[in-house]
């Protein structure tokens, strides 16, 4: 068993109203991100040592010695099940920020031990605050309703909103090819002023029977030249790369052009319109790579990829 991602574009296919409020759970998942993040780093910084110093100019010196946060997930969901930003997108769509602090801090730990044995070159940093507006509010498959048939899909609304909000549900476009009992969740992430619903499935894992595991195909990514292949069979080819290179070169003049004379942190509705068509490009180029090498692959029955 294994899950699968399929992304659907939400603004511009669901009514003003919804959009409205998905930006607002999404403004609120981002606030709850931030104090549970302030609480653990509140407390790391309270507990920790410090070591001190004077550096090459004579200025006294002072950090927090590097070690492991301790963290608890059910603790914090006890302490923040009151938290207003907790209780404004509901208690799961809640506990699924605060799994992602955890995950977040737990990736920090994990990184401490190969730091200490030297094989990272950058000391890691905790966790630090979201400082963009908005943050992904996930729903788990026990609070939706899926309907494939009817082509939209309902998500909960807290208790807590259902006074403010006129519309009886919230609806969204469905995805395709999965049934309901297959999703895992559903996301709804914010991304280069627009909204998406990311839904989560499980999916079978399929296996070509005809495929010879002796056989290999070797990849070498570049800029001109995308992909150079060439497979244990004595066969190459490359995939060309000037078109994608060709649309970031082209998005990069035009982020230069719009921030000239302006300050780095800069960002309009503009530059975000210019993000969101440069990735669709990139990702669009990626799945059909993608693809042509799998069906390569397939067609020669070679059972192995090796990316370089």
């Amino acid at each position: 068993m294994k899950y699968q991602t399929q992304k659907i574009l939400l603004t511009g296919n669901i009514d003003d109203e919804t959009h409205a409020y998905l930006l607002w759970c999404c403004e609120q998942s981002n606030k709850l991100y931030n104090s549970v993040l302030f609480t653990i780093r509140q407390d790391y910084f309270e507990k920790c040592n410090y070591k001190t110093w004077f550096d090459k100019n004579d200025n006294y010196r002072r950090s927090p010695r590097l070690r492991r946060v301790k963290i608890s997930y059910a603790q914090l969901c006890k302490d923040f099940k009151d938290d207003v930003h907790y209780q404004a997108i509901g208690g799961q769509q809640g506990q699924q920020t605060i799994k992602s602090v955890v995950e977040a801090i737990k990736g920090y730990n994990k990184l401490l031990p190969m730091w200490f044995s030297g094989e990272l070159k950058d000391t890691p940093r905790i966790p630090s605050y979201r400082k963009r507006g908005l943050y992904q509010v996930a729903f788990t498959s026990q609070n939706i309703r899926y309907e494939p048939l009817e082509g939209i899909c309902y998500l909960p609304i807290p208790n807590s909103q259902r006074k403010e909000l006129e519309t009886p549900s919230i609806i969204i476009p469905s995805g395709v090819n999965f049934q309901s009992e297959d999703i895992a969740e559903v996301r709804v992430i914010p991304s280069n002023g627009k909204l998406w619903a990311e839904y989560v499935y499980k999916t079978q894992l399929l296996k070509a029977s005809n495929l010879d595991y002796s056989q290999g195909l070797g990849i070498d990514h570049g800029v001109d030249n995308w992909l150079s292949c060439i497979s244990t069979k004595g066969k190459s080819f490359i995939v060309n790369g000037r078109k994608i290179k060709s649309i970031n070169q082209r998005y990069n003049r035009l982020v230069a052009k719009q921030k000239q004379g302006k300050s780095q942190e800069y960002w309009d509705e503009k530059l975000d319109q210019a993000t969101h068509k440069c990735n669709c490009q990139m990702r669009d180029a990626v799945n059909k790579a993608a693809r042509f090498i799998i069906n390569y692959c397939l067609k020669y029955q070679i059972g192995n990829i090796v990316f370089g």
